[in-house]
């Protein structure tokens, strides 16, 4: 007969977590949320680690390089969706590890014979008014001149005027030649008073561009997660069909980590692909899943997955346990997980990191999920809102929001994350088309996250997450305690709080 778990499956929303001791040293400026990403034996140390325990889903709607950009700057890493061409992943994955913190590929090009009106169109589509002028209009071409939006006023120039007549020609720029310190970038900056500092080659060919504006911001970025080339580590999801030829573009393109992108890491076509990857590919990082309970974890970190994903249909636009009645509440999956991952620790002195990935809806969770043995979690809708995400930014009823949607539904058409072997097609949706409210910068909501997860280890008296995992105290909660945890029996003001 079937087996029956005796207890039902609980969610993060139903937990608590209780105060512990906290001594003078446990301060939130001295809480470290460094962690491992991928297996390593005992006394050794990981081949990968994080700065901050953060890493975002495996979607269209969320992951791409400007993503994998914004949040290595944080110490998280970015899993840039598989569900594109090779070639194209491939390539996000190359301006990922090509980016030079501080150096910036233009974006903004146009050649000197173009428009202003080109400029200002131009200016709409990415939102920089710094516009490189190139012989080509490419982002690599021969530097003719700059053009901004202070070399022209809109009502009064005629829009039809060609760009060579308003910018600043070659022979006026000050320029930084290819190799230079990003330090000896900013000294020229500052010494010219200028805004930015076109970077070129021995040939006049534009490489990059330093902006004044991104000197405070790699100031700001003290986590930054870089490689020991100082590039940002980055990461890419791949699938159990195409692995073979997909997994060496990505490798060749400088991908750190990868991981099996699944609705279900249970099955042969994952064991297949660890063994397959791993014999051509000895050095490679490879995580798997999804998996919900023990015997899941088992077979995966068998099979030698790097670290093992958890969840099934905990996401906010997955309908999986809709649809099949396939899942398990994230917590009770992730207790039960965390438990098998220190077994097998025990048993073969092999330590393979996990990841809680869905089920997670307010900051809180995050750290719940941590003391309950998750090394990192996987966010998808978190990340879906910022300005970094790579989906429009809409005005819906009066209000600001992100198009988000799931890899097992129509617009994704991602029927390989869902694939059992069969047709290569979806068979019917496991995910839905969304909005999010839009929530703005990556860089702010990040920091107000971590910020709390610091906060509330110290309320349990821990400076790092296993110490978190050792001390934690947990209880489970009422409906009536979750009521009573929300302001009640009063009416509230419309006031918010924003940390500076």
């Amino acid at each position: 007969m079937a087996y029956y778990f005796e207890e039902p499956s609980h969610t993060f929303g139903e937990y608590l977590l209780v105060p512990g001791y906290s001594s003078a040293e446990c301060i939130p400026a001295k809480v470290d949320l460094k962690t491992p990403v991928v297996k390593f034996k005992k006394g050794e140390t990981p081949a990968l680690t994080m700065n901050i325990p953060l890493v975002s889903a495996v979607m269209q709607s969320v992951s791409d390089d400007k993503m994998a950009i914004a949040l290595a700057k944080e110490g998280g890493i970015s899993f840039i969706y598989g569900s594109q061409s090779i070639e194209n992943q491939a390539a996000m994955v190359a301006r990922v590890k090509g980016y030079k913190a501080g150096f910036v590929t233009s974006d903004s090009n146009v050649k000197p014979g173009d428009t202003l009106q080109t400029v200002i169109d131009l200016k709409e589509k990415t939102g920089h008014s710094t516009v490189a002028v190139t012989e080509d209009g490419s982002p690599n071409g021969r530097l003719m001149g700059i053009i901004t939006s202070r070399d022209f006023r809109v009502g009064h120039a005629d829009l039809s005027s060609k760009v060579r007549d308003y910018m600043t020609p070659f022979s006026e720029l000050i320029t930084g030649l290819d190799g230079i310190s990003l330090s000896e970038a900013n000294e020229l900056i500052w010494k010219h008073k200028l805004n930015s500092l076109p970077i070129i080659d021995s040939n006049g060919s534009l490489k990059s561009l330093v902006f004044r504006k991104d000197y405070a911001s790699h100031q700001e970025h003290p986590l930054e997660l870089l490689d020991s080339k100082q590039r940002y580590i980055v990461g890419a999801g791949i699938n159990t069909r195409d692995y073979m030829d997909r997994v060496p573009a990505l490798l060749e393109a400088g991908v750190d980590v990868m991981t099996l992108d699944s609705s279900e890491g249970f099955t042969e076509w994952q064991r297949r692909a660890l063994h397959d990857i791993h014999a051509k590919w000895p050095e490679a990082k490879v995580g798997a899943g999804n998996v919900v309970d023990r015997e899941g974890f088992m077979f995966l970190a068998e099979a030698g997955a790097d670290f093992v994903k958890i969840g099934i249909g905990g996401g906010s636009i997955c309908i999986t346990r809709e649809q099949k009645g396939i899942g398990r509440g994230q917590a009770t999956a992730t207790i039960e997980v965390a438990k098998a991952r220190d077994e097998y620790y025990e048993e073969t002195g092999i330590y393979v990191p996990i990841c809680s990935d869905g089920g997670i809806v307010h900051d809180y969770h995050m750290t719940l999920a941590l003391a309950m043995g998750a090394d990192f979690v996987m966010l998808g809708r978190y990340f879906a809102r910022f300005d970094e995400s790579p989906t429009h930014k809409l005005i819906v009823n009066g209000n600001y929001v992100k198009e988000y949607w799931g890899e097992g539904s129509n617009r994704a058409r991602n029927w390989q994350r869902y694939d059992m072997g069969g047709a290569n097609k979806l068979s019917f949706e496991e995910g839905v088309d969304s909005y999010v409210p839009y929530a703005g910068s990556l860089h702010d909501n990040v920091t107000m996250s971590m910020s709390k997860i610091r906060h509330t280890m110290c309320n349990c008296g821990a400076l790092t997450i296993p110490e978190l995992q050792e001390k934690a105290k947990i209880t489970l909660v009422s409906q009536a305690s979750i009521n009573e945890g929300s302001a009640h029996d009063v009416i509230v003001k419309n006031t918010t709080l924003r940390a500076e």
